[in-house]
């Protein structure tokens, strides 16, 4: 089985006083059986708000990514989950 190359834009919930430092330093600890994040950034959006960048690399397989996705979203101050860039790897 290949590898697939995803890039998330991810966003903090409105409804929490996490910042998204707060969510990079939990993506770097974050465990999970079919991924792995291999670099976070942390970005500006507007007006001081700020959001994760989060390449990572899943294994190719059906429910994979979705698996992974609830892992990110299982993190304390998630909000929106986006798909910025996604990619097989050979």
């Amino acid at each position: 089985m290949g590898e697939v190359a995803i890039r998330y834009k991810i966003m903090c919930s409105p409804d929490t006083e996490l910042t998204a430092d707060d969510i990079a330093a939990n993506l770097e600890v974050m465990e999970n059986d079919v991924g792995v994040v291999q670099s976070i950034e942390t970005k500006p959006l507007a007006f001081g708000l700020k959001f994760v960048e989060a390449y990572c690399v899943i294994q190719e397989g059906d429910g994979t990514v979705d698996s992974f996705e609830d892992s990110i979203r299982a993190i304390d101050g998630v909000g929106e989950i986006q798909v910025l860039e996604m990619g097989r790897l050979m």
